[in-house]
């Protein structure tokens, strides 16, 4: 009769609705194939970093404020001039049909619904037309530098004409990190899954089907350029009035030389720990960033974000926004928009309460002052 018992019970747990955005995870790991999960999963070489980013969190430690009125908690602020109801974005993730038939389709109108930024992916399952399509939303496009600079040209006049208003240029990817689970499970993609950006533009059959038993790394081996500069950063800002947006800063020697370069906003980033394995976790490295920025840009930081209190330390570091990856990848392989939807509502409810409980009413309101770092 016990084991009867403990049997329904963990039925039932399973079928719970979700309370927290690693039981997502679970149901995704359940609801993929193992190759699509670990693909989504997984970081570079040890997974060092992949660990790191959400374990520098937890070494961070909140100092609420008391006897504040927080009868009325205002989550919004504005990203490069949009209002965004909460400061939680979409980061660019490839190939969301691996997740779900519907992709980027889902996740932009979850994203509009939520009253959030998406940023789409060079890499996208469906083109940027069909997502503007069907959203609108405010939305970022990801831009790699291609080898051949007609192609990026292509991608930045697109992205203007059809309402993306920012250009997100990814920098940390002059080659592919070592992504020891996509060389183990000889990653491909499914043969019903296209790249639709690069569909009348790069001839993909001409592409290697895998480098290392990877398809991804075939596609960064032929298509990204290795020789990307600085001078690439000003010869894009010369092609486009849209703001200018760096992904994959670490350093505050690069985060200087990006305000001196004139881009408007940079993303703390390691790439979700699926390049250089052994950097910091993101939360350490934004504050030197925010430091020698000053204001002149506006730093946002993705990686490791998994709980409304990870935003509100994020912010207190300096950030003006956060971005989340896997998690609204697990809402979508669960049950598509309307996963992305909850995972999103999930973030917010949790990050508003937090706001309250350590006594502030507004985004602007947080400071320095809540964090500490844990002793030991």
């Amino acid at each position: 009769m016990v084991l009867i018992f403990i049997e329904k019970q963990a039925k039932d747990v399973e079928t719970m609705e979700p309370v927290r955005l690693a039981e997502y995870e679970h149901l995704a790991r359940q609801a993929l194939p193992k190759m699509a999960y670990d693909y989504i999963a997984g970081g570079a070489e040890d997974e060092v970093t992949l660990g790191e980013n959400e374990a520098a969190f937890q070494r961070l430690k909140l100092r609420p404020r008391v006897l504040v009125d927080v009868s009325r908690v205002d989550a919004s602020t504005r990203i490069l001039g949009q209002r965004v109801e909460f400061p939680v974005l979409l980061a660019p993730i490839a190939i969301q049909c691996l997740a779900h038939p519907e992709g980027e389709q889902a996740t932009a109108r979850a994203a509009a619904s939520a009253g959030t930024i998406m940023v789409l992916s060079t890499m996208s399952t469906f083109s940027m037309e069909e997502v503007a399509q069907v959203s609108d939303g405010p939305r970022w496009f990801q831009l790699y530098c291609y080898r051949d600079r007609k192609v990026t040209q292509g991608f930045v006049e697109r992205a203007h004409s059809h309402g993306y208003s920012a250009i997100c240029m990814t920098v940390d990817t002059p080659y592919l990190g070592r992504r020891e689970r996509d060389i183990r499970n000889r990653f491909q993609y499914p043969s019903n899954i296209v790249l639709k950006n690069f569909v009348g533009h790069v001839d993909l059959a001409a592409i290697p089907s895998d480098i290392h038993g990877s398809a991804v790394a075939a596609y960064a081996a032929s298509l990204l350029s290795p020789s990307l500069t600085w001078d690439d950063v000003d010869w894009l800002c010369s092609l486009t009035s849209l703001p200018i947006v760096l992904k994959g800063i670490l350093t505050a020697e690069d985060a200087r030389l990006a305000v001196e370069h004139g881009v408007k906003g940079i993303i703390v980033s390691n790439h979700g720990g699926r390049q250089l394995d052994g950097v910091p976790a993101t939360i350490e490295a934004l504050p030197e960033i925010v430091e020698v920025v000053q204001g002149r840009a506006e730093v946002l930081l993705d990686g490791g974000v998994r709980r409304g209190t990870d935003v509100l330390k994020a912010l207190a570091l300096g950030a003006k926004a956060v971005l989340i990856g896997r998690p609204y990848i697990w809402g979508l392989a669960v049950d598509g928009e309307a996963g992305v939807k909850r995972v999103l509502a999930m973030l917010r409810a949790e990050f508003e309460l937090a706001m309250a409980l350590a006594g502030y009413r507004s985004v602007s309101e947080i400071n320095s002052n809540l964090v500490v770092r844990a002793c030991g």
